[in-house]
């Protein structure tokens, strides 16, 4: 119990850390990009630039996931065993 009750002690500043950094970075870039505005534009304009997600993580496809997509589009039809035959084959090319 000691253990778990330390590791978890380790560990959640580490994480803290991590996400302190990611905002700080953030609100850097931010700032750089606001050079030249004053006043109420300033405002909007960090606002914005702070909710906004990075391109980083925008969701995009895996390899995987798009075979998954391009399989069960060319499955379309089958049923039963002979779809789960198929995309089993379509799935390991």
């Amino acid at each position: 119990m000691k253990k778990i009750v330390l590791a978890i002690a380790l560990i959640c500043p580490a994480l803290m850390a991590h996400a302190t950094t990611a905002q700080q970075s953030k609100m850097t870039t931010c700032n750089k990009d606001a050079t030249g505005k004053k006043g109420d534009e300033r405002k909007a304009f960090m606002k914005e630039c702070l909710s906004a997600k990075p391109v980083a993580e925008e969701k995009t496809l895996t390899t995987q996931q798009d075979k998954m997509k391009t399989c069960n589009a060319d499955a379309k039809g089958m049923k039963g065993d002979e779809r789960k035959k198929f995309m089993s084959g379509c799935l390991k090319k």
